[in-house]
């Protein structure tokens, strides 16, 4: 079980009234889909989220959503797609297909109110179904933290800075 200081350790720049909004929703997410079966898992969960949310600051992606407009592999179809469904959640999701899912699994309405994403429950446990989704807890327990960036990323952007802040999870969890 993490706690207010395990994140603090982890993400020293965050102020604590923000990490503690997220202490509890992570926790029961971490257990809803297993990755508090061993500390490796908890570790690469940890880094790759903190990295996606800018160390918990941010549950909605800063950039407009633009760039998602129009892109049928995300299932952008719609006019306007691309900025009512660009990245939230601790692990950004982003597009109408995965909205769509992401709300089925979750119990959610996601494509009639997409901000329900933003919400510390819903923001973890979106980030944890999506974690579970792409079989990241098999990689984790490989530590495989090159493979999981890509799985959530699509490549390698961050990774120096993901891998900062598995060590100091590691360093606070293992």
């Amino acid at each position: 079980m993490i706690t207010v200081d395990d994140l603090r350790a982890i993400c020293k720049g965050t102020k604590i009234e923000k990490l503690r909004k997220f202490v509890e929703p992570l926790n029961d997410a971490m257990r809803e889909y297993d990755i508090d079966q061993n500390p490796g898992r908890e570790t690469h969960f940890l880094a790759q989220v903190a990295h996606e949310s800018g160390g918990f600051n941010y549950v909605r992606e800063i950039a407009s959503g633009e760039a998602y407009e129009g892109r049928a592999d995300l299932g952008n179809t719609e006019p306007g797609d691309g900025r009512r469904f660009r990245g939230r959640g601790l692990i950004q999701i982003t597009g109408r297909s995965n909205y769509a899912a992401c709300g089925a699994a979750l119990g959610l309405d996601l494509l009639a109110d997409p901000e329900l994403l933003e919400s510390p429950e819903n923001a973890a446990r979106s980030a944890a179904w999506f974690w579970q989704t792409h079989n990241l807890n098999e990689l984790a327990d490989r530590g495989d933290a090159r493979a999981i960036t890509k799985r959530i990323n699509g490549g390698l952007t961050g990774y120096q800075d993901r891998l900062s802040y598995l060590a100091l999870a590691q360093g606070r969890l293992a």
